[in-house]
């Protein structure tokens, strides 16, 4: 296992670096693993990932995770509390089921981003594949490209906010998560509706990216809002077709 620690004093900060050519995911997730509060571990940095998958998994610590390059599949799942930059693009489910923290990613992310995700927020500089925000439960994801079909489908809480376009069926049997897209909507999905969007939408829309740091990259007044119509919420014969 090929990790470096470069320990300051016994009080401060330090930080790790392991590198997957040389050592495993195992290994690396056993290390984010043993992280426990109050540890003044604060930056470990991941290189040659090479598209692995379950990198930075079932994290519960206060600590930034460097990602130098792509990853695979399920990356920062049940993340918690961590920060994850990653200077590549994401394989299927990246923070699926995340409780908190936050995830960035530098490139595009595949299918079922965010994933029954609780809490936290993910940022995506380029586009979001199919199933975006599926069964999200509280998580803010940002896209700044665009998003492909089924996104936000059964979304219950939490916030997609879309740059660019979507996909087809959006919001298919939305629960209450707050959807905004800049771009064009293919299609909007069972029981999913347009709504106004007023001022007081504008300046929550506003304030979320302000806290984000995205204040100032898009005019807010240039997207629509999108939420459920609630007329699937309880059984009634006439929609049966819907269900």
């Amino acid at each position: 296992m090929n990790i470096q620690s470069q320990t300051r004093t016994k009080d401060q900060a330090f930080s790790h670096t392991i590198d997957l050519a040389t050592s495993s995911v195992r290994a690396l997730n056993e290390m984010l693993h043993a992280i426990k509060p109050g540890s003044n571990a604060t930056t470990v940095r991941v290189l040659n990932p090479r598209g692995m998958h379950a990198i930075a998994s079932g994290v519960d610590a206060d600590v930034t995770i460097e990602i130098d390059g792509d990853v695979g599949y399920y990356c920062g799942g049940m993340n918690k509390q961590a920060t994850l930059l990653i200077a590549g693009s994401a394989g299927i489910g990246l923070g699926e089921n995340m409780m908190s923290g936050l995830i960035h990613v530098r490139g595009n992310a595949s299918d079922s981003l965010g994933a029954t995700a609780h809490g936290g927020t993910i940022i995506v500089d380029g586009n979001a594949s199919g199933r975006c925000g599926i069964s999200m439960k509280g998580v803010d994801i940002i896209v700044k490209g665009s998003i492909g079909p089924m996104s936000a489908f059964m979304a219950q809480a939490g916030t997609l906010a879309v740059f660019g376009d979507v996909g087809e069926a959006f919001g298919d049997s939305l629960y209450e998560a707050k959807l905004y897209a800049r771009g064009s909507v293919a299609s909007l999905g069972a029981d999913c509706i347009e709504k106004e969007m007023d001022d007081q939408h504008r300046a929550e829309l506003y304030a979320k990216f302000k806290e984000l740091g995205l204040a100032g990259t898009v005019d807010v007044g240039e997207f629509k809002r999108y939420g459920s119509a609630r007329t699937l919420y309880h059984f009634h014969v006439d929609n049966a077709g819907a269900y």
